[in-house]
């Protein structure tokens, strides 16, 4: 049986450095990383791959040296704005990484111009062997799983995928009957967390929990057995899990890291 991909998400170590992390990623035992070319958020702290060629050489030589793959790029965003053929450069350096899959969001209230530019993306992608990924998050414009199925499947685009997040699964109150009937070709990855207490009334509570304060999978609430039978067997699996309360108590990136992938080998022996 193919051993499961285990890949270090960006958000979870976004302190380190693209070779750093590829570094950390080898000694905790993970098998990919995920990297994030593109920062979500113009206040945060980014290493910018896809202007620095130098970069790229170095996170390339210790990708060699580890033997650590890179699983996904992210995150592009659709926008009223946006023009798909300005994200080229962008995806020309996630083939270099050899990346299958393309995390994206959407944040554009026209569904219809953002299944256009979602199909548009998965025309450009294709040739570099990407999967554009829409990941649903309750504060933009693909707000739930069912949504982000139909704009999938409105684009209708053989490459055109689905980004489960268990977080986003939760916050979204987004259903396991509907992911049960998600055809297995939408979902090529998905990102693990766990996450505590009731959902928030209160949306930028949400928001501050998703980017900052996380739970090790098995230390919250969520029903991730339910999620991951749900889910196609062996799937690929993207630890994002930012704790920025153990960061500020000193717990380093490597700690955190072999925590997040310890506490889901747990979870998955116990289901």
């Amino acid at each position: 049986m193919t051993p499961r991909i285990f890949s270090l998400a960006s958000l979870t170590v976004l302190e380190l450095s693209p070779p750093q992390m590829v570094e950390v990623a080898a000694r905790a035992g993970y098998s990919h990383v995920g990297l994030r070319l593109v920062p979500a958020t113009p206040e945060e702290h980014h290493f910018p791959l896809v202007a620095d060629a130098d970069l790229r050489r170095q996170t390339l030589a210790r990708l060699r040296d580890t033997g650590i793959g890179v699983l996904d790029v992210e995150i592009l965003r659709l926008k009223p704005e946006t023009r798909v053929a300005d994200f080229e450069a962008t995806l020309a350096v996630g083939a270099e990484f050899g990346a299958s899959e393309l995390l994206l969001a959407g944040n554009d209230p026209d569904e219809a111009r953002l299944t256009d530019n979602f199909a548009a993306l998965c025309d450009l992608a294709g040739p570099y062997g990407l999967h554009p990924h829409l990941e649903f998050m309750p504060w933009t414009d693909a707000r739930n799983l069912e949504q982000a199925v139909r704009v999938v499947e409105n684009a209708g685009r053989a490459n055109g995928c689905v980004l489960v997040d268990a977080f986003h699964f939760d916050r979204s109150a987004s259903s396991l009957d509907d992911l049960a009937k998600v055809a297995p070709a939408r979902l090529r990855y998905a990102q693990l967390c766990d996450v505590a207490g009731p959902r928030p009334d209160d949306m930028q509570e949400i928001l501050r929990q998703a980017r900052n304060e996380r739970r090790f999978p098995g230390d919250g609430d969520c029903d991730l057995a339910g999620l991951l039978h749900c889910l196609p067997a062996g799937l690929p699996l993207s630890l994002e899990i930012p704790a920025v309360r153990l960061m500020e108590q000193g717990v380093s990136a490597l700690q955190r890291a072999q925590m997040a992938l310890d506490k889901t080998r747990a979870l998955l022996a116990r289901i």
